[in-house]
């Protein structure tokens, strides 16, 4: 079993900041990329940032200069900052972990968190 919980999501004016975390636990090997989604109301589910093993970075172009994606690899924890936040970052965030689950034999999965909601008012 793998668990991701988010967490940090909320309310904020528009300017302002959050920062979403999102731990991985469970039997597992090895936890690989990294990433960030997010999902408004009547659109498609959409890429944030992602992130490597090894710190590569990568972002949506509506977040780029806004949003920093960070993780921690002992905790096996991914982050997002949110700074300059606005109205249409509105959406539930999901965290999505590449993992080499502690099967026999092992096997490579893409878990899901369940979601936190963030909503910036105008």
């Amino acid at each position: 079993q793998v668990q991701l919980v988010e967490s940090g999501g909320g309310l904020v004016k528009a300017g302002g900041s959050l920062t979403l975390s999102c731990e991985v636990s469970g039997s597992i090997f090895r936890v690989n990329d990294m990433a960030w989604y997010r999902q408004a109301p009547g659109k498609q589910r959409e890429l944030v940032a992602d992130i490597t093993t090894g710190g590569s970075t990568n972002y949506a172009d509506s977040v780029k200069g806004r949003f920093t994606i960070s993780r921690d690899n002992v905790k096996n924890t991914v982050y997002l900052q949110m700074n300059n936040l606005k109205p249409e970052d509105t959406a539930v965030y999901y965290c999505n972990a590449q993992v080499i689950v502690a099967s026999l034999p092992p096997r490579r999965d893409s878990s899901w968190g369940k979601g936190t909601q963030v909503t910036v008012s105008s």
